[in-house]
C-alpha cells in the first residue's frame, strides 16, 4: 500500500498521461507534427514539442476530470508556469541544436468525464 497519498498522485499522473495522449492526437489531426513528448532536463519538463510548418511549438498540456475543485485546466497555467516553459524552451533550443526562427507557446486543456472519456479539448495557440 502506498503512503502519503500515493494513490492520488498515481491517479493524477494517469490523468496527465491520458491528457497528453489526447492533446498529441488532437494536434496531429490539426496538422501539427509532434516531435517530442515529455522532454526533460534538470530544470523541468516540456509536455509536447511540435512543428507547425516552420514554427516550433511548445505545448503545455493541462488535464482535469469532472468537478473543478481546483479550477479549470486553463486556469492551471499560471504566470509562473509560463515563465518556466519559456525558460525550458530556451534550454531545449540551445541544447538540441533545434533551429527555429519562430517559436510559439500553446496550451491544450483536456477535460475528462468521470468515466475517463474526453469531454472537451481546448487548444489555445499563442497562449503566452
Amino acid at each position: 500500500m502506498k503512503k502519503n497519498g500515493g494513490e492520488a498522485k498515481d491517479g493524477r499522473a494517469a490523468v496527465g498521461r491520458a491528457g497528453e495522449e489526447a492533446a498529441a492526437a488532437y494536434l496531429a489531426e490539426a496538422g501539427l507534427i509532434v516531435e517530442r513528448r515529455n522532454w526533460r532536463c534538470r530544470s523541468g519538463e516540456l509536455d509536447l514539442i511540435a512543428r507547425d510548418g516552420d514554427i516550433v511549438v511548445f505545448v503545455e498540456v493541462r488535464s482535469r476530470t469532472g468537478a473543478f475543485r481546483f479550477g479549470t485546466a486553463i486556469e492551471a497555467v499560471t504566470p509562473r508556469k509560463c515563465r518556466q516553459v519559456r525558460g525550458l524552451a530556451e534550454i531545449y533550443l540551445r541544447t538540441q541544436a533545434a533551429a527555429a526562427d519562430t517559436v510559439r507557446f500553446d496550451v491544450v486543456a483536456v477535460t475528462f468525464r468521470s468515466d475517463g472519456s474526453v469531454s472537451e479539448i481546448r487548444h489555445i495557440p499563442n497562449a503566452f
